[in-house]
């Protein structure tokens, strides 16, 4: 009797010591994330399926203002200190804190059948072969329309090799003709005004990655200036705020202040969002300058980060959001334009809107025919392709 009383208690502190063990190998990892429209909603959903497939790993998401991204991120990386994954936009410049899953990942090939041709883009350098995480969007810069006003104004939408001054001359007396605050605003961004500079002529970089402050670019600003001086351009987004703070214009034009914005692709779900039926809006081709008719590509990206102490964790949750399944329905339920390359042209998305089909069509073609076309930009980080700005801000 003496002997199985022993007996069991030896067993119960065995089942107790192992009980600890498994919680001690249990997981935390955190996921910094922004979103434009609804991409940490559906992230949250897709953590919880991953949690019921890995119950051995708690993912915490914390929701965080894109203005964090830019500015507090970026110091809590050099301090040592951050996330273990993060959705970022600057992906060359936050590179060297990128950590390498390559080894934590079920199927190498997949991720360079799917990814390849992005994947250089978050890599430190050119001859780097790691996998540091993967693209969950491409982008493209180009012009929205609130097409309900032009049609309240009587005024034809300009062709699709209009100009930069024909634009603001029909949005100008579209603005006047409905009393809206501004015919035109661009998002507070150097991302967002390099590609009207690139029409007006604007090498913005020299072969050795310094800037040029050249003649097309000194037209730009003039033009940009301008603007603003007869009130052709909305105000508060670029003055109100100092430095070099990114402010969008997208909340400007849903509220109706202004009759054009120059954003991006990735607000596509927000306008759907939050205009729903306020107003007809249409994406628009982007208009012509002396030089060329150009946008800026680029996307954002999942990527694993150094200061994690849950590495395998880390790949595990990583190549979940990569998988097949994972990544259409958060590029469907997103409206984004799909990074993973088995998926162009076959994404079912779940907006029933024309308005949206036709925008994100239109973003998709632009963006395929800016990587045919090599412009005078160059790419944050040296191993991005030289037609792309792969970042946002």
């Amino acid at each position: 009797m003496l002997f199985s009383s022993i007996f069991r208690r030896h067993l119960l502190a065995a089942a107790a010591v192992s009980l600890l063990s498994a919680t001690a190998q249990a997981a935390d990892i955190r996921v910094m994330c922004y979103q434009d429209g609804i991409e940490c909603d559906v992230t949250a959903e897709l953590i919880k399926r991953f949690e019921a497939q890995n119950p051995g790993t708690k993912v915490i998401l914390d929701v965080v203002p894109y203005k964090t991204i830019v500015e507090q991120l970026p110091v809590q990386l050099a301090a040592g200190q951050g996330p273990d994954i993060a959705r970022v936009t600057d992906l060359g410049g936050l590179s060297k804190y990128y950590m390498d899953i390559s080894a934590h990942v079920k199927d190498r090939a997949y991720w360079d059948r799917s990814f390849g041709g992005t994947a250089a883009w978050l890599r430190p350098e050119p001859s780097d072969r790691g996998i540091y995480g993967f693209m969950t969007q491409l982008t493209m810069t180009g012009p929205y329309v609130n097409k309900t006003l032009f049609e309240q104004a009587k005024i034809a939408l300009p062709g699709p090799r209009a100009t930069w001054e024909e634009w603001v001359d029909a949005t100008r007396k579209v603005a006047t003709a409905t009393k809206t605050k501004a015919a035109m605003a661009w998002d507070r961004s150097g991302h967002r005004f390099a590609g009207p500079a690139i029409s007006y002529g604007a090498k913005i970089f020299d072969a050795q990655g310094n800037a040029v402050i050249d003649d097309g670019y000194k037209t730009a600003v003039n033009k940009f200036v301008g603007w603003h001086k007869d009130g052709a351009m909305l105000r508060e987004v670029w003055a109100g705020s100092g430095g070099s703070t990114y402010a969008d214009s997208i909340g400007e034009f849903i509220n109706g202040n202004a009759v054009m914005v120059l954003s991006g692709s990735w607000q596509i779900g927000r306008l759907q969002k939050d205009i729903g039926n306020k107003f007809d809006w249409v994406a628009v081709p982007n208009p012509c300058g002396p030089a060329a008719c150009s946008g800026i590509p680029g996307g954002s990206a999942w990527v694993a980060l150094k200061t994690s102490k849950a590495p395998k964790d880390v790949g595990a949750f990583l190549d979940f959001m990569a998988s097949d399944a994972a990544y259409a329905e958060f590029t469907g339920r997103t409206n984004n334009i799909p990074a993973h390359l088995g998926m162009a042209g076959k994404v079912k998305y779940t907006s029933t809107q024309p308005a949206v089909t036709s925008a994100l069509a239109y973003s998709a073609r632009a963006w395929a025919i800016s990587r045919q076309r090599p412009s005078n930009s160059k790419a944050t980080n040296s191993t991005a392709p030289s037609c792309c700005l792969p970042w946002r801000v």
